[in-house]
């Protein structure tokens, strides 16, 4: 897969599933631009992903995405992208009860609304250059509503809602529009959230990782989390030339967690 000459915009990047996105789409040839919050946390991302791959095209802006005027300095950075990939999110268990209306609204602006602003900025210019790709980051919790965040899993909900509407809203023009569903996926975050049982138990991450899945999301298949690079994966080829015909669809790499044939 060779997106050289492609620049790709991955929001959120400065580490986890987004980092490894960007990592993967510079290693296939991309020009890629970084995007967190921290203007040095964004630079020390940079430096990180040349450092593993020395030949990749690299940059990034800081800019906060959660907000309109955030995403107005980001375009205005950057006013065109070939590849947006809308991997901003934030996530936290609460019971239903105790979540404010603030919280819903939070949740909303980051995992919903970062991507509307951020599409209807960047697919109009796809759509004049006859080829774009988009790539919303939802998660299984889309379709199998955790009740302990019940409030995360409807944004996620309205992510595949979202990249469905604007896939068909692009028919015939050469822009595909996704939505990737992972499943446990062993990022940093999580890492530091099982810090505790890992220091209790003296087991490896991975060890409580695995086991913290079959405890928690015990359909899943291969009965561990996924790395961040499988995920990545999977966005690099719908990012690619040769996914041309992936289009409105919500791909899932969530280890078999939704336990559907559809």
């Amino acid at each position: 897969m060779d997106l050289s000459g492609k620049t790709a915009l991955v929001t959120g990047s400065t580490a986890g599933i987004g980092f490894a996105i960007a990592l993967g789409l510079a290693r296939a040839g991309a020009h890629v631009v970084l995007n967190g919050r921290d203007a040095a946390r964004t630079e020390a991302a940079v430096a990180k992903l040349k450092a593993e791959a020395p030949e990749a095209e690299a940059s990034g802006v800081a800019a906060d995405v959660g907000t309109a005027d955030g995403c107005d300095a980001l375009v205005a950075a950057l006013p065109a992208v070939d590849i947006l990939v809308n991997n901003a999110g934030i996530f936290g268990p609460q019971d239903f009860f105790d979540t404010p209306d603030a919280e819903w609204e939070r949740f909303f602006a980051v995992n919903v609304l970062s991507g509307v602003r951020l599409s209807r900025a960047y697919l109009p210019g796809m759509q004049a250059a006859g080829w774009g790709r988009v790539l919303f980051l939802s998660s299984e919790s889309g379709l199998n509503i955790p009740v302990e965040m019940i409030h995360y899993g409807v944004t996620k909900t309205a992510d595949i809602a979202l990249s469905r509407g604007l896939a068909k809203r692009m028919a015939g023009t050469g822009v595909t529009v996704n939505a990737i569903l992972p499943g446990p996926t062993l990022s940093e975050g999580v890492a530091e959230m099982l810090a505790g049982e890992v220091e209790k138990t003296g087991k490896l991450i991975e060890e409580v990782a695995a086991d913290f899945v079959k405890a928690h999301r015990s359909t899943s298949i291969i009965q561990r989390a996924a790395t961040v690079e499988e995920v990545a994966n999977l966005c690099v080829y719908v990012a690619s030339k040769q996914a041309s015909a992936t289009t409105g669809a919500a791909l899932r790499v969530d280890g078999g967690v939704v336990d559907t044939i559809t």
